[in-house]
This record gives structure tokens, C-alpha cells and sequence, in this order.
């Protein structure tokens, strides 16, 4: 299971590399030669929302996005997990919707044939790799969900409280 969560990391460090790279080379061709590079704001929109996706799969798992510790930082350790497995099942909940909504988006775009400006690219394989990141939140946090409750001490960062009894 972590080969599969390191990478779904790696999938989501690789695009962050891809819209750095694509940002700084358009760019670079745009101040110093004149150069657009077609469809290059296309690219990088369509792009970022993959990373995006991919990237919130990637901090489901770990916790690492924005959360706010007044209360958890001031509660037991079992209260801890509690408010950590209650947070992750309505995290579960978001995501699961937004993947099912998402999913109809890369049908419709497909259908409408929706391509990009210049070089008329279809922008669903795009939605597409977006939506996969979507399901691979999902996945990521059912993991979290079952380790939270079941296998702590699997959790990142060494998750020291003793399973439920």
C-alpha cells in the first residue's frame, strides 16, 4: 500500500515539475525572444487543475493541508483521533462528491468536443487525468480512514495512540 501511496506522490511532484517548467519556459520565450508558445495558457490552466487534484490526493493521505489545531491541540490523545477519524469522514464525503461531479464534467466535455484554442488539442484527457487524481484522493483517504481507526501506528509521522478497544 505505500508503494501505491508514494506513488500517487510522485505522479503529483512530477506535474507540480510540469507547470514550473511550463510556466518558466513561456515565459522566458515571451521576454527575451517574442516567442508564444501556442496553446501555452491552455496548457497551463489545464495542467494546474491536474495538479491540483492530484495534489489534494496526495495531502488527504498525509494531513498535510490547512487544517486548524485550536481544539484538537488541547483535547486528549484519544479525542485526538476521534475529531482526526471524524474529519477524515467528512473529507471522504467532499471528495467523494466532487469526483462523482468532476466525472460528469470529463462525459460532457468529451461530448461537446471541447478543444483548445490554437492547436484544437480536446481538453477532456486532460479532465480525465484530473478526474483519476480525484479517485486516487478517494482511495488515499478510505486508507487514511481505515488506518486512523484500525492501524494508528501505520499512520504518518508515527501516529502513537494505542487502536480502539
Amino acid at each position: 500500500m505505500d508503494r501505491f501511496i508514494d506513488g500517487i506522490e510522485l505522479v503529483a511532484a512530477i506535474f507540480v515539475g510540469i507547470v514550473a517548467a511550463d510556466v518558466f519556459i513561456t515565459v522566458l520565450l515571451r521576454y527575451f525572444f517574442s516567442i508564444a508558445i501556442p496553446d501555452s495558457y491552455d496548457f497551463g490552466r489545464l495542467l494546474l487543475g491536474i495538479l491540483i487534484f492530484w495534489g489534494i490526493a496526495a495531502t488527504s493521505y498525509r494531513g498535510t493541508h490547512i487544517t486548524v489545531d485550536l481544539v484538537w491541540a488541547n483535547v486528549s490523545p484519544r479525542w485526538r483521533r476521534v475529531i482526526d477519524v471524524f474529519a477524515t469522514l467528512v473529507l471522504l464525503f467532499v471528495v467523494t462528491a466532487q469526483t462523482w461531479t468532476l466525472f460528469d464534467k470529463v462525459v460532457t466535455t468529451r461530448a461537446d468536443n471541447v478543444q483548445t484554442f490554437d492547436l484544437r488539442i480536446p481538453n477532456w484527457p486532460f479532465y480525465l487525468m484530473a478526474w483519476l487524481g480525484d479517485v486516487s484522493a478517494v482511495l488515499l483517504i478510505v486508507v487514511r480512514t481505515y488506518r486512523l481507526i484500525f492501524r494508528p501506528e501505520l499512520m504518518p509521522g508515527g501516529y502513537q495512540i494505542k487502536p480502539v478497544e
